[in-house]
């Protein structure tokens, strides 16, 4: 109802930040990127986004106030001409001023989840190609990780004239943004439900330009209705979660996915995690491993997990289960069916230490009874940590249920000129992951 009373005025910001943004009634006192552009008749008493940003630098603190390891990345100039190019530069210009325009916590907090979720539904639609701007492909899952940092940059920067907690807020704009909000299934009967969850790039610190082709996937398929190898119909719905240990450690995984595990309409009929793996292959790992092993190899924020190959640790806040858990994911069917343009294989690959042994093992064939788990199929990093946060939460709220990992190829075809952000062969690689992952999930979810 807002936005029909200023259609004209918005309609510029409507048509570069976000064509679908309408407020909804229960936040109609806080400006959504939509409604930054111009002041409400309603809200006389609210300072407008221009108001705010005259005022903007009195609620923001000087650009020296610290950032962390993976918002200080913002500096190199590519990750700025990634979000412009992608369409998403106005959410970060826009998104201070109406930060300074917020009166109280709740209304902040109403602020960042609004714009996180619009953020994550314009990349959506524009990974889907129903939301033109820029000039990358369409699928690139650049700009939406880079949008999202620089609002988050912002959010450091901001001084309230009230109280706030920072860190929740963050929070709330984290998950909104990655799908974790206002993202559920439509309940149409006979409809299979699929639920999985990507990555945001990682390795940075060696080439800020990477993608990652699990965040591409879960961009493209998220919403999207396709047809089963049986003939049936289902329905995607996609997280996209960080590269950090503290968000796991703080449950982010749990949050994503145990809606999808309670039951009920809104609860999925197979979950998969998917990464990025090794080059060339898809693979389905048949065991998640308890244990973090991967440094010194660090995370987003170039933290490290605690745990070495020699000196495994188990991740905080995880309940109880297993030192290994199996995929139930019907590897027989997706490897048989599918194997093109790159091939799908099955990895029963583990790292454990045997019972009674001090020292850590490889193994092809899956672990040992009584061992410990050092490493899965998918090593002792992330990836592998959501293959068994999830599943581990699969097996008790829904033990019938098939999920597992799957690791897709290293996304290769990055010009050689370092300015150069994308090129034909990058392209062509990121559309063909996703089509193949797609692939693998319409074998993977048919009913047996």
């Amino acid at each position: 109802m807002m936005l029909l009373r200023r259609a004209a005025s918005a309609a510029a910001l409507l048509a570069t930040v976000l064509p679908l943004a309408v407020a909804s009634p229960a936040h109609a006192d806080v400006a959504s990127p939509a409604q930054a552009a111009v002041a409400s008749p309603a809200h006389a008493d609210v300072a407008s986004p221009a108001q705010a940003a005259d005022g903007a630098s009195a609620c923001r603190a000087p650009a020296a106030v610290p950032l962390d390891a993976e918002q200080a990345r913002l500096s190199d100039a590519r990750t700025t001409a990634l979000v412009e190019r992608g369409g998403f530069g106005d959410f970060v210009r826009r998104f201070p001023a109406a930060l300074c325009a917020t009166r109280d916590p709740a209304e902040a907090g109403r602020l960042v989840t609004d714009w996180g979720e619009a953020l994550w539904q314009a990349s959506v639609r524009r990974a889907q190609g129903q939301r033109p701007g820029g000039d990358l492909a369409p699928g690139d899952d650049r700009p939406l990780y880079w949008a999202r940092l620089g609002m988050t940059a912002a959010l450091a920067r901001w001084q309230p004239e009230f109280t706030a907690d920072r860190a929740a807020l963050r929070a709330r704009l984290e998950d909104a943004s990655r799908g974790l909000t206002n993202n559920a299934f439509r309940t149409t009967p006979g409809v299979r439900r699929v639920f999985i969850s990507g990555f945001d790039p990682f390795g940075l610190d060696a080439e800020i330009r990477r993608a990652n082709p699990s965040g591409s996937a879960a961009l493209q398929l998220n919403g999207r209705r396709v047809t089963l190898a049986d003939g049936s119909p289902a329905e995607i719905r996609a997280v996209v979660l960080p590269v950090r240990y503290a968000d796991f450690d703080a449950g982010m995984v749990e949050r994503a996915f145990a809606p999808r595990l309670a039951g009920g309409p809104a609860s999925a009929d197979i979950i998969t995690t998917v990464s990025q793996g090794y080059p060339g292959i898809f693979t389905l790992e048949d065991w998640a491993g308890r244990a973090r092993s991967a440094d010194p190899y660090p995370d987003n924020v170039r933290a490290l997990s605690g745990g070495t190959r020699e000196h495994p640790v188990t991740a905080p806040g995880l309940g109880p289960g297993p030192e290994f858990i199996r995929t139930t994911l019907p590897a027989d069917a997706v490897t048989g069916a599918v194997q093109s343009p790159y091939p799908v294989l099955l990895n029963s690959d583990v790292t454990e230490i045997p019972a009674g042994g001090t020292a850590p093992v490889d193994r092809t064939d899956g672990p040992t009874p009584g061992s410990r788990a050092v490493a899965g199929g998918g090593g002792g990093y992330l990836s592998n940590e959501v293959a068994y946060r999830s599943n581990r939460l699969r097996a008790e709220l829904a033990p019938r249920l098939p999920g597992g990992h799957l690791h897709t190829p290293v996304l290769t075809g990055l010009p050689t000129d370092p300015q150069q952000l994308t090129g034909p062969e990058f392209e062509r690689n990121e559309s063909a992951i996703t089509a193949e992952v797609r692939a693998v999930l319409e074998h993977a979810a048919a009913r047996r």
